[in-house]
């Protein structure tokens, strides 16, 4: 071992520093953990460097002696050269106020101190989770007052019904939350009763919904294909799924696309709508009972996600029909083919398909055609598309 490789006063300091970059001294004033007096076992130089390099080792002992902050344990050696040797053997750090001196930490300290006291008067529950958050809560410091009235009105008022903007906190804005949400979701599922959350929605994008606030309605677009169906001349809409499931035009035939542009250019159908079906959000479809109980055609890209679509479906309408996936339609336009993105594809079983349905999806998924193989549906030929819209259209 070198002179460099001998430990240095700095180190004691950096080993402290760690326990406070970890959260374990602030940590330990909530849970009474004893991470003091805290020692730190010293490189020392060898027998042979002793000898060797005695002058090096002299000074590196007067460097030691020089240092404060802690406390030095000593060992004695007997050196057959050098005779007898006093070595700094470790660094004994005695109390938490010696630690953050050492590292300079004593205010941030005192002011965590005086967050803790004031959330845990209000939520004592939260004892756990402040030892664990300890350098967030002090990231947050300045706005640490805003997030305590937060969960009091939250507290008063669990799973509210209305939307964020209507929140009247005093200070705080819907800017503040939005900003905050992943902070809030951990704190708000301390402080709330297990009723006031719904569990199944995770995410900044399901806050609204975990606590029961009013969320951006999800929007259902339609075009009406029949003239004589049109709602006051408007023949695109967009509605939310909970007035579009109040709002039977009186269809009887409804075509589903994922394709926006393929919906805009569906030609007109008598008795019929297209509805856009957002891909594996088409299960919003299920809260609409009448478009479910009507004749429902799906069309999708020949892929592996759009049979499982399909399949998702008709989960919850097991009438639905399929077009233009079958594999006439795809060998017709051989020349247009993509690829899906590696390691994106769709390969679980599918239980709802038809026999047809499940070969087709069965090829692609082990690249029979052509490795990652897809039709994407804008890519079909419009007068095939046409086509096989009017066959459909005429039945009976």
């Amino acid at each position: 071992m070198s002179a460099s490789a001998w430990s240095k006063p700095v180190d004691v300091r950096q080993q402290v520093q760690r326990l406070w970059d970890d959260g374990r001294i602030l940590a330990a004033r909530l849970s009474g953990d004893a991470l003091f007096p805290f020692e730190v076992r010293l490189r020392q130089p060898s027998a042979a460097e002793i000898g060797e390099q005695f002058d090096a080792v002299r000074g590196w002992v007067r460097e030691w002696e020089a240092a404060d902050g802690y406390q030095l344990a000593w060992r004695e050696i007997n050196h057959r050269q050098t005779g007898r040797n006093r070595l700094p053997d470790r660094a004994i750090v005695a109390s938490e106020d010696d630690a953050l001196r050492l590292i300079g930490r004593g205010a941030d300290a005192r002011r965590f101190e005086r967050l803790a006291d004031v959330t845990l008067a209000g939520f004592p529950q939260l004892r756990p989770w402040l030892a664990r958050r300890a350098l967030l809560v002090l990231e947050q410091a300045a706005q640490w007052p805003r997030v305590l009235e937060i969960l009091r009105w939250f507290a008063a008022h669990p799973r509210p019904g209305i939307y964020l903007r209507q929140l009247d906190i005093a200070g705080v804005d819907s800017k503040f939350i939005e900003s905050r949400k992943a902070l809030l979701t951990e704190l708000l599922d301390q402080v709330l009763p297990a009723e006031a959350i719904d569990h199944d929605a995770v995410g900044a994008r399901q806050f609204e919904v975990r606590y029961g606030l009013l969320g951006k309605p999800a929007l259902v677009r339609m075009r009406i294909l029949d003239p004589a169906l049109y709602i006051a001349g408007l023949s695109d809409i967009s509605v939310p799924v909970a007035q579009l499931a109040r709002l039977d035009i009186g269809a009887t035939r409804v075509f589903v696309t994922e394709n926006e542009i393929n919906g805009l250019a569906f030609p007109d159908a008598p008795g019929a709508i297209v509805v856009f079906g957002g891909g594996y959000g088409v299960e919003r479809l299920a809260r609409v009972p009448w478009l479910t109980k009507r004749e429902l055609i799906y069309w999708g890209d020949i892929d592996t996600h759009g049979f499982a679509i399909l399949d998702r479906l008709r989960a919850h309408a097991p009438h639905a029909q399929s077009l233009l996936m079958d594999a006439a339609t795809l060998q017709t336009h051989r020349a247009l083919w993509g690829m899906e993105e590696r390691d994106k594809r769709h390969t679980g079983e599918l239980a709802r398909l038809s026999a047809a349905e499940y070969a087709l999806y069965d090829a692609l998924r082990n690249d029979v055609f052509g490795e990652r193989l897809r039709m994407e549906q804008e890519r079909l030929g419009f007068g095939w598309v046409r086509a096989a819209i009017e066959a459909v259209s005429n039945q009976k």
